[in-house]
């Protein structure tokens, strides 16, 4: 249920450098935020990126008052119990380069654990609610080697097992099972359309999910298809927001400012952008008038942040981590990295299908928020799941380019620094997909660069020599920085 509240202050009204008198409290509706908004949005994945971004753009629609989102925990049940002790609000504290600002977001109207599939099928099974957002990795959707749902995954097959068994109450832990039973419900309630908008960092998004919720609707109940045919849209999104993981000086700037004790609280930069292209069918938030942009085409832009953006994330997550950085401020004011970065936009921006200008100018942009001293993004955390990520992210560029007749070394670094990161350099491996990749990346530089080259398509051998080389170099200036291998 929405959790009850009076309405109060949206955002912080206290000066920066304010000392908040008396004993710190938690958050509440009584005296913070505002009134819980109906629920008319589900969001499967309550972490600190989609408290930045998508909550954030509904906090600030035109009508935020009629679209409230019941929210569904990923990996980490605490966040919810958390949440649920302060009625669903948070404080997302804005780190620029001039100073910080806490505001709090009040559109969390329900906040539930993973598990709590009977709220997921009542929601699901509600007209009134007609959006659900998903943030829950790349790794999250369980894709298979061609992109389809992975059959043969454990967790997989066990859900499909269970949805055989009992469709409207089998229980569940995949996000295509979550989506699946969501929609047999919906359909059994007779409940009416529904657009699915996931926000995960995967090209062409909405089709990757509507291809995993189909492929095992087709093992499930065949007799779904049509009915997803007709009622339900997959919404393709390009999303770009840097949020750190929180930390005790984010939770302490909270409490210095507004006087609470936010053990929730999101950090997070200015910038902000989310492009959007599909049907919303049964309806949406007003999100173009905080600033979201509705397109015919999200690809261009997708490339773009996947390949400049993300992919100068994974080459200093993997590269500045071995040279003993652990941030990405630190690693873009090392004259080395920024150069390495240069190097790999010089390799992905030629094939890129926005005006030269435009990119460019989002290349400046981008080493403006690295340098953000306020924003201490981990290199740690970018580093995980580099199984999901490098292959999206490096090789399209790697390709196009061997397609014109060339090795681009910015685009072959990224291999060579996540072949060091397979071998212990830099950032400690967070990655359930690596252990196939990190076995093979033993031995010798040559034959490591091979081996995790071969794992990933790329047969060229001009290409192996020069991650080979690459990946020597790195591991020479490591050892001078004193990583372990």
């Amino acid at each position: 249920m929405p959790y009850a509240a009076e309405p109060g202050r949206r955002e912080a009204d206290l000066p920066a450098g304010t000392e908040s008198p008396g004993a710190r409290r938690r958050l509440s509706r009584s005296s913070d935020g505002r009134a819980a908004a109906p629920v008319r949005m589900v969001h499967l994945g309550v972490g600190n990126f989609f408290r930045a971004h998508a909550a954030w753009y509904t906090e600030h629609a035109s009508d935020a008052s009629k679209w409230g989102i019941a929210a569904f925990t990923g990996r980490s049940a605490r966040i919810g119990q958390a949440l649920s002790l302060q009625d669903g609000l948070y404080t997302l504290l804005v780190r620029g380069p001039q100073g910080t600002r806490p505001e709090v977001i009040s559109t969390l109207s329900a906040v539930h654990p993973a598990g709590d599939l009977r709220a997921l099928r009542g929601y699901f099974a509600d007209p009134a609610v007609v959006v659900v957002t998903i943030t829950v990795t790349e790794a999250g959707y369980f894709r298979g080697e061609g992109g389809g749902l992975d059959v043969e995954d454990p967790q997989v097959t066990t859900d499909l097992t269970a949805l055989q068994a009992d469709p409207l109450g089998a229980a569940v832990v995949t996000t295509p099972g979550k989506i699946v039973a969501g929609l047999l419900s919906r359909r059994a309630a007779g409940a009416g359309a529904i657009a699915l908008v996931p926000n995960d960092n995967v090209p062409n998004n909405g089709e990757m999910v509507s291809r995993v919720a189909r492929d095992l609707t087709a093992l499930v109940d065949p007799s779904l298809l049509p009915w997803i045919d007709e009622h339900v849209s997959f919404v393709t999104t390009m999303v770009d927001r840097i949020t750190p993981r929180s930390t005790d000086e984010d939770r302490a700037e909270v409490a210095r400012q507004l006087g609470v004790d936010d053990p929730e609280t999101v950090p997070t930069e200015p910038f902000t952008e989310w492009i959007l292209a599909g049907d919303f069918p049964a309806g949406r938030p007003a999100w173009q008038t905080a600033g979201a942009r509705f397109v015919d085409d999200v690809r261009p832009f997708e490339q773009r942040k996947l390949w400049l953006l993300n992919g100068s994330h994974s080459l200093m997550a993997y590269a500045a981590s071995a040279l003993g950085h652990e941030t990405v401020a630190d690693a873009v004011a090392d004259p080395v990295v920024r150069g390495w970065v240069q190097e790999w936009w010089d390799a992905a921006a030629p094939h890129l299908s926005l005006p030269a200008t435009e990119v460019a100018d989002y290349r400046q942009a981008l080493l403006e928020r690295y340098g953000n001293p306020r924003i201490r993004h981990m290199l740690a955390q970018i580093a995980a799941d580099g199984s999901q990520k490098v292959p999206i992210r490096v090789l399209p560029v790697l390709r196009a380019e061997l397609d014109r007749g060339r090795v681009a070394p910015g685009a072959t670094r990224i291999l060579a620094a996540w072949i060091a990161h397979l071998r212990g350099r830099g950032a400690p491996v967070s990655d359930a997909g690596a252990v196939e990749f990190a076995a093979v990346a033993q031995g010798s530089s040559a034959e490591a660069a091979a081996a995790v080259l071969a794992r990933l398509g790329v047969g060229s051998p001009e290409v192996a020599a020069v991650v080979e080389q690459q990946l020597s170099d790195l591991e020479e200036r490591s050892t001078g920085c004193g990583s372990s291998t």
